[in-house]
C-alpha cells in the first residue's frame, strides 16, 4: 500500500496502526496538501456486501459530525476493491497507550478526558448516531490534552441494534454491553456502558471482566457484577466511583439516561461538590474489533447449572414430618423475638433518644457556608444543581425542609443549588479573526474577556488560544479569554533603509516600523541646493548597513538654497558654483529629484528652456510604488542650461545645470 495514491489525491506514506477490522494508514493530501489519516477495511470483510453498503452509508453519516472531541471524517471511498475512510491526522497518542504508561490515571484526569468523551457522545448521540465500539484504543489523546472520539465510521457499520456477520456480532468484547453481548437492541446508553468500562479501566489499571475466550468474557457482562474499582485502587474518590457502578449496570433503565446527566455530575465532581446517593443498584488486555457468536439463553442456562449445586439433584422424599416441626419451631422462634423487641423498645427508648435541632433557611447561602453551618447542628446536606438566571452562582435557591421546623439529628436537607444562568456552549475561537470574536461570543450568550496578544506564525489579528476551551459548557455571561497573534517575532538586528530624499515625517515613519529610535535633538538642518526643505539628505548609519533594533539614528535635513536666485528650482545639480562653464564644450550631466509627494503611477516631463522656445527632452511615465519615488534622468549641453520639471502636467520646480 505505501506509495499507492487513493482517489487520485490521497498518497499513502506509511501504516500506523491496525484493528480487528481495518489497517490504519498516514497519508498526504495532494490537494490540499496536508497529511490525513486513511482507514482501510480489511480484505476479509469486503465480500459481504449488506456489510458494505451499511459501512458506506453509516460513514457518511458519521462525516456529517463537527465537534471538537470527534476525529473529522473527510471522505469515504473505493478503489481497487479497496474500502477506506479518509480522517482527520491527530499527533498524539491513544488512551490505550496513556494507561499502559501511568497504569493508573488521577481523579482530575479521568474526569476530564471522560467528560471530553462524554461531549462527544452527547453530540453523535444528538445526531442519531450510536458509536457501539468506545474504548481506550479509539480515544486519541492530543499533546495538548483533548480527547478525540475515532472509528464512527467502522463501527456504524451496523443496523438498529449491532453489526451483524452471519449470525455473529462485530465488536470489542472487553467493552461492549450485555445487550451487545445478546445481541439484542442498543441504543446511546450502550455507549455509556463502554465509557464506563473505559473508566473502570482509567482507575485501576485493568479491566472488569476478562476471561480466556470472548464467549466467557461476553457472559461476564450478562451476569456478574464487577469489583468495586476501589478494591483496587483505594485513592478513587466515592463519588467517581459511584458515576463508574452506574455506567455498568446491566439493565439499561439503571444506567444514566443520556451522556448530559454523566456531564453535569462529572462538573459536580469538578466543582468539590458531593454527588449524594446515587442509585447504582440492580432492580433485577487488548479488546480487538472483532466476529464473536452471540450470546444464547442456553449458553447462559448451562453455565448458570454448572455453577449452582442446588439446581442438581431432587428434594429427597419422606421428611414431610420434620419440614412441620421445623416451620413449627419458626413461629414460635418469631413470636419470642416480637416480645423481646417491643420490650427493648418500651425499656431503652431513652437510651436511643436522638437530639431535635431547628431547621435554618439556607435559602440565599453560599453552599460552602451552608455545609458547615449544617455539620455544626447536627444536620446534612443533599445538593441538586440547577440554572437559574436570578441567583448567583453557588446560592442555594431553595430547600425541601421549612424554616423553623423541628426535625432530628443527621435529617438529610434537599437543597437546590444555582450553577448561575443558562449554559451556553463555548464556541470555537481558534484561527478567527479577533474583529469577529465579540459577535461570535455574543451570538452565544457569552462576554468578551481579557484579551492579550503575543509572537505566533498565525496572521497578524488571528486568535491562538482561548480560555475556556471550545465545547465546554459554562454559564451565559461568562467572560472569554483570548489571545491574539502579533505576528511574526521582530528580528533583533535589521538592514538599515535608505532614508536620503524622503521627507521628515516619512523617514520618522521608516525609522519606528523598522524598531528603530530617533533621539531628540538628533535632527540638523543645513541648506541644500539639491533637495527641498524639509527633506533627508544625510543620515548617520549608511542604508543596507545591518544595526541593532533600538538603534539610535541622526538625520540632516534640509532647509532649502541659500542662494537668492536659487529660490525657484527644485534642486540644483551639484557643481561647483565658482567654476564658469565652458560654453563649447558638450557633455552629460544628471537631473536628480525625489517625488516625495506622489505615488503609483505618475507622467514624468523635463523641457528644456531656451531662448527660442522650451524643448522637451523627456517624456516617461513611472511605477513609483515598484521603482522608488528618486528621479535620474541624464541629459546633454552645453555651458549652464535650465529645465522645468513637470509631474503630471503640474510644474514641479526648476533646475540650473552646469555642463
Amino acid at each position: 500500500m505505501i506509495g499507492k495514491v487513493l482517489g487520485k489525491r490521497y498518497e499513502i506514506v506509511e501504516k500506523i496502526g491496525g484493528g480487528g477490522m481495518a489497517l490504519v494508514y498516514k497519508a498526504k493530501c495532494q490537494l490540499l496538501n496536508r497529511y490525513v489519516a486513511i482507514k482501510v477495511l480489511r480484505p476479509e470483510f469486503i465480500s459481504d456486501k449488506n456489510l458494505l453498503d451499511k459501512f458506506k452509508k453509516e460513514s457518511q453519516a458519521a462525516a456529517s459530525l463537527s465537534h471538537p472531541n470527534i476525529v473529522n471524517v473527510y471522505d469515504v471511498g473505493e478503489e481497487d476493491n479497496i474500502h477506506y475512510i479518509v480522517m482527520e491526522y491527530v499527533e498524539g497518542k491513544t488512551l490505550e497507550q496513556l494507561i499502559k504508561e501511568k497504569g493508573k490515571l488521577s481523579t482530575g484526569e479521568i474526569v476530564d478526558l471522560t467528560k471530553q468523551i462524554a461531549l462527544a457522545l452527547k453530540h453523535a448521540h444528538s445526531n442519531h448516531v450510536i458509536h457501539r465500539d468506545i474504548k481506550p484504543h479509539n480515544i486519541l489523546i492530543t499533546e495538548d490534552g483533548r480527547a478525540k472520539v475515532t472509528d464512527f465510521g467502522i463501527a456504524l457499520a451496523a443496523t438498529s441494534s449491532t453489526i451483524t456477520n452471519t449470525g455473529s456480532i462485530i465488536g470489542s468484547v472487553h467493552y461492549f454491553a450485555p445487550e451487545q453481548a445478546r445481541g439484542g437492541y442498543t441504543d446511546e446508553k450502550s455507549d455509556l456502558y463502554s465509557l464506563g468500562i473505559v473508566m473502570y479501566e482509567m482507575a485501576t489499571g485493568r479491566l472488569p471482566f476478562d476471561g480466556d475466550a470472548p464467549v466467557t468474557i461476553a457472559l461476564k457482562h450478562i451476569q456478574e457484577k464487577p469489583e468495586l474499582p476501589s478494591e483496587h485502587n483505594p485513592s478513587i474518590s466515592k463519588d467517581l466511583e459511584a458515576i463508574i457502578m452506574k455506567l455498568t449496570q446491566k439493565e439499561q433503565s439503571a444506567r444514566y439516561a443520556s451522556a448530559a446527566d454523566l456531564i453535569e455530575d462529572l462538573y459536580r465532581i469538578k466543582s468539590n461538590i458531593e454527588l449524594g446517593n446515587i442509585d447504582n443498584t440492580l432492580k433485577i488486555e487488548d479488546s480487538p474489533t472483532q466476529v464473536i457468536p452471540p450470546v444464547t439463553v442456553n449458553e447462559i442456562k448451562e453455565l448458570i447449572e454448572n455453577n449452582n449445586d442446588l439446581n442438581s439433584g431432587d428434594r429427597p422424599r419422606g421428611k414431610n414430618k420434620r419440614h412441620k416441626l421445623l416451620i413449627g419451631s419458626a413461629v414460635v422462634a418469631a413470636l419470642v423475638a416480637a416480645l423481646l423487641f417491643t420490650f427493648a423498645i418500651l425499656h431503652l427508648a431513652n437510651f436511643f433518644r436522638v437530639e431535635d435541632v431547628e431547621m435554618p433557611n439556607f435559602v440565599g447561602w453560599n453552599i460552602q457556608d451552608a455545609e458547615k453551618e449544617a455539620e455544626r447542628i447536627g444536620l446534612r446536606l443533599s445538593v441538586t444543581m440547577a440554572n437559574d438566571n436570578n441567583v448567583p452562582k453557588d446560592k442555594i435557591i431553595k430547600q425541601d425542609i421549612p424554616e423553623e421546623m423541628i426535625v432530628r439529628k443527621n435529617t438529610v436537607v434537599k437543597v437546590t443549588v444555582s450553577r448561575g444562568g443558562k449554559l451556553a456552549v463555548v464556541p470555537y475561537l481558534i484561527y478567527e479573526d479577533a474583529v469577529n470574536v465579540e459577535q461570535l461570543l455574543k451570538d452565544k450568550g457569552l462576554e468578551v474577556g481579557t484579551t492579550r496578544e503575543e509572537f505566533s506564525e498565525l496572521p497578524i489579528g488571528t486568535v491562538i488560544s482561548q480560555e475556556p476551551k471550545n465545547g465546554e459548557e459554562v454559564p451565559q455571561g461568562t467572560k472569554v479569554n483570548y489571545v491574539v497573534s502579533k505576528g511574526l517575532e521582530q528580528p533583533e538586528t535589521v538592514f538599515m533603509p535608505s532614508l536620503v530624499g524622503k521627507s521628515l515625517e516619512e523617514a520618522k515613519d521608516i525609522i519606528v516600523r523598522n524598531g528603530l529610535n530617533l533621539a531628540e535633538g538628533s535632527i540638523v538642518e543645513k541648506h541644500s541646493d539639491i533637495y527641498i526643505n524639509g527633506c533627508v539628505i544625510e543620515q548617520s548609519v549608511l542604508p543596507n548597513t545591518e544595526v541593532d533594533i533600538g538603534t539610535v539614528i541622526s538625520l540632516v535635513v534640509s532647509k532649502g538654497s541659500d542662494a537668492p536666485d536659487q529660490m525657484e528650482d527644485l534642486d540644483g545639480y551639484d557643481q561647483n558654483e565658482e567654476e564658469q562653464p565652458d560654453p563649447d564644450k558638450t557633455s552629460t550631466a544628471i537631473i536628480d529629484f525625489t517625488l516625495t509627494q506622489h505615488s503609483g503611477k505618475v507622467d514624468v516631463v523635463i523641457e528644456q528652456i531656451g531662448g527660442d522656445g522650451n524643448k522637451i527632452i523627456y517624456s516617461k511615465k513611472h511605477d513609483l510604488d515598484k521603482e522608488g519615488k528618486d528621479i535620474s534622468v541624464p541629459v546633454n549641453g552645453t555651458g549652464q542650461q535650465k529645465y522645468d520639471i513637470y509631474v503630471n502636467g503640474e510644474l514641479l520646480g526648476t533646475k540650473k545645470v552646469n555642463f
